[in-house]
């Protein structure tokens, strides 16, 4: 299926018209087209991507992460949007696709699209699963999709534009957010001077709900392990940290402490929150980190479809 798991989902980035998905290309009824890349992705980007996209070599990195250091936060993710029941879900900075991937093998009925900023990130994604769409497109501009496209949508460690996926999510569609706690890559930060997290960013989180939102679920996950050389090093090289040289690094500890919420998308025909089960957050041992904002957008990290100030140790 692959990118057919978007038809009648993608909206032109020039004109909002609905995209018909064709063999090789894409087009909408004003007759803008965009051709489908050979590795199975779609650029919706409508110029070229940003210079502090996502690399290749970042995009590895993160991908032994992912299936290593962070394997129970992937399957955090993937549990908690599993129990939304959607249909339909988009991960907004998706990178390598292997949180959607995970989430797509607990909801065996649904697809699901990969949005991303980076083009390598795209064209990685586009491998990740049989029922994975993969798209180049940016967060802040808005994301190629119609209104209400969606039942579910995750952001982990990426920039999150509230209003746009506000308008993506059906009425009473999940809203699914990971962000890092103060713990998170604490050692690391440390010992290599990685970039810190914004003290501010749970303020900042709630304030960009803005009557958009509301709680629904809230889990932390904590966990230590002792990493080898290498795993360090994947560590800082997945993240914007990567952007400013990669230092010698030997074994040593890496916390991960992190937050996974759930909110509801408020409008009209959307059930009452007092109606839907609540989890108590708890902390656990488990648990990575990036979270990213332009102060101008809604609230909101790399290789994802996101782009703006990095509140990350390296994370995604």
């Amino acid at each position: 299926m692959s990118l057919q798991a978007a038809a009648g989902l993608l909206t032109c980035p020039l004109c909002r018209g609905l995209l018909e998905l064709g063999p090789t290309t894409a087009r909408c009824p004003a007759g803008h087209s965009f051709d489908v890349a050979r590795q199975g992705y779609l650029n919706l980007l409508a110029g070229p991507q940003p210079r502090n996209a996502d690399s290749a070599t970042m995009l590895q990195a993160r991908s032994r992460v992912l299936g290593g250091l962070y394997v129970d936060v992937v399957a955090l993710v993937a549990r908690t949007v599993a129990a939304t029941g959607a249909r339909a879900v988009v991960d907004a900075g998706a990178g390598t696709g292997q949180y959607l991937a995970a989430v797509l093998d607990a909801l065996p009925d649904a697809v699901g699209i990969a949005s991303d900023v980076s083009v390598a990130a795209s064209r990685r994604a586009a491998a990740a699963h049989p029922r994975l769409a993969s798209i180049t497109a940016d967060t802040w501009r808005g994301l190629p999709l119609r209104d209400g496209a969606v039942d579910a949508l995750t952001c982990i460690f990426a920039p999150r534009n509230m209003s746009d996926f506000s308008r993506l999510l059906a009425p009473g569609g999940r809203l699914v957010v990971v962000t890092p706690e103060p713990g998170h890559l604490r050692t690391l930060r440390a010992s290599y001077g990685l970039l810190d997290l914004d003290r501010d960013k749970d303020l900042r989180l709630e304030q960009s709900l803005d009557g958009l939102f509301e709680p629904v679920t809230s889990e932390r996950l904590t966990r230590t392990v002792d990493a080898s050389a290498d795993q360090v090093a994947d560590v800082i090289a997945m993240g914007p940290n990567a952007f400013h040289g990669a230092p010698v690094t030997g074994a040593g500890r890496v916390e991960i402490d992190v937050t996974c919420r759930t909110y509801r998308r408020l409008g009209p025909d959307s059930e009452s929150a007092d109606d839907l089960p609540h989890r108590e957050g708890h902390e656990d041992e488990r648990g990575p980190s990036v979270d990213a904002v332009p102060p101008d957008l809604a609230e909101a990290s790399p290789g994802r479809g996101h782009h703006g100030r990095q509140e990350q140790p390296p994370g995604r």
